[in-house]
């Protein structure tokens, strides 16, 4: 792991100079940005928030260390309503205007204005053109990666990390990070073969690179490789489980390739065990476990009260639609009326503003979310309805193909509990569809045993 922070001189001679006098300001920039690569806290430095903290602490004023704190603000909050971040993101853009910072960092002070003003792709393309000159700016990848995942870019998030990988050397700093990076879009472009081998090379390099590892749990999901799944896991928890930043998304897929086998008791022993009660768990993952339980006919206990508790400071705030899906799903889990009309009419406010996001919410985002609500109301068939002329464009929702399966398993058990039989015909031909993508699936032979049968068995 990469621990001998780099000062002044030492970013000067890789052609990334920073506009600062302070040692220590540069230092603390190196250990907060490998931390975020990482996914883990150092405790040499305090953890990532410490790191953050002494950078700041060292120079108030250094440009790098604000658009990494804007960065991390804006990624739960809106400028619209969090008056401080606007004051801090409005600070940093007029600071830009002078003389005494470079090119590069005003490059990153532009895409960080542009995400405040909620246009992602046009940030994106700030960071592109920003790696076409210092393509050794690892920050400007990580922070163009995940915004294509939030986007669901999927070939933009392969091919930025292949063009990294053309002048990165192996002897640099965080390399092998890239091969992980890499991985995760060849996975979510469809090349399983390439992924797995991209990823097993970024482990080779460092066993504690998560997001390797997690590449290489997409594989498997993709594959139905659950057993494999299950073993890697198992076999380099060590390794993996130190990065505390992103762990519970592994274990999240862990609980998946046991809900693959039917094995429910071990799915609900993985969400005791590292979600219940804990405010930094994705919602992402513990609404969407508990959803698919629920649609596999699971009961999961008083769970999703817990759930809604963990994330219920969140529900006013619209950041991405990918995560306000998953924040009514615990709303509706959790059977909290007032809680999901109000997020229903946020939501409905939300199309009429400015920005990507919102024009996800206006092509796709409502429909799902009143499918979702028609759902829990026992109105089946309006939410096949709603969610089947819009299944193709979940894509833009964001997330990996994976997190997005919950939507289409989604249409396909409402459309068997459905009572129109057109309906019910529908959901046969969606397994049908899903059985010719992945052969070896345990839960689609169990859906389409299911939707085989007039009674609906489980369904009802």
């Amino acid at each position: 792991m990469h621990s001998h922070w780099r000062d002044c001189q030492e970013w000067s001679k890789i052609g990334l100079p920073l506009s600062t006098t302070s040692n220590e300001a540069c230092k603390m920039y190196d250990a907060t940005v490998t931390q975020y690569i990482g996914w883990y806290d150092d405790a040499s430095v305090g953890g990532l928030m410490g790191s953050m903290e002494r950078m700041k602490r060292a120079d108030p004023e250094f440009v790098m260390g604000r658009v990494l704190s804007a960065w991390f603000g804006l990624g739960g909050k809106s400028v619209r309503r969090d008056e401080q971040l606007r004051k801090d993101v409005e600070d940093l853009v007029r600071s830009a205007q002078g003389d005494n910072i470079t090119a590069r960092e005003k490059q990153h002070m532009e895409a960080i204005r542009l995400l405040s003003e909620r246009d992602m792709p046009a940030a994106c393309n700030v960071w592109e053109n920003l790696l076409v000159e210092f393509p050794t700016d690892i920050l400007a990848l990580k922070l163009s990666q995940a915004t294509y995942y939030d986007l669901g870019y999927s070939a933009q998030l392969r091919d930025s990390a292949a063009r990294a990988l053309l002048v990165w050397k192996p002897s640099m700093p965080l390399y092998g990070y890239l091969h992980g990076m890499h991985a995760f879009g060849l996975v979510e472009t469809n090349f399983y073969g390439q992924a797995e081998r991209s990823a097993r090379k970024a482990l080779d390099l460092n066993p504690r690179d998560i997001w390797a590892s997690h590449a290489v749990c997409h594989v498997m999901e993709m594959e139905g490789r659950e057993d494999e799944g299950i073993a890697f896991l198992a076999n380099t928890l060590q390794d993996w489980s130190s990065c505390n930043l992103f762990a519970g998304h592994c274990y999240w897929h862990w609980a998946l390739y046991y809900m693959e086998k039917g094995d429910y008791h071990a799915a609900l022993d993985i969400f005791d065990s590292q979600y219940r009660g804990r405010k930094d768990a994705f919602i992402t993952d513990t609404s969407s476990l508990l959803f698919r339980l629920n649609m596999e006919g699971v009961d999961v206990a008083d769970r999703w009260d817990d759930t809604y508790t963990m994330c219920k400071s969140d529900l006013e705030e619209r950041t991405t639609v990918f995560k306000d899906v998953h924040l009514l799903l615990s709303c509706l889990g959790a059977k909290q009326q007032d809680a999901t009309k109000k997020m229903m009419e946020s939501l409905r406010s939300f199309v009429s503003e400015e920005g990507t996001q919102s024009a996800v919410a206006k092509q796709v985002g409502i429909s799902v979310c009143e499918a979702l609500v028609a759902y829990d109301e026992g109105d089946y068939a309006r939410s096949v309805d709603l969610m089947a002329p819009v299944r193709y464009q979940v894509i833009n929702l964001g997330g990996s193909k994976a997190q997005l399966d919950l939507f289409h398993l989604f249409l396909i058990n409402a459309a068997i509990r459905s009572s129109k039989t057109q309906h019910q015909q529908l959901a046969r031909f969606l397994l049908a569809e899903r059985k010719a993508l992945k052969d070896h699936s345990p839960m689609t032979d169990r859906l389409m045993a299911a939707a085989a049968l007039p009674s609906k068995g489980q369904f009802k």
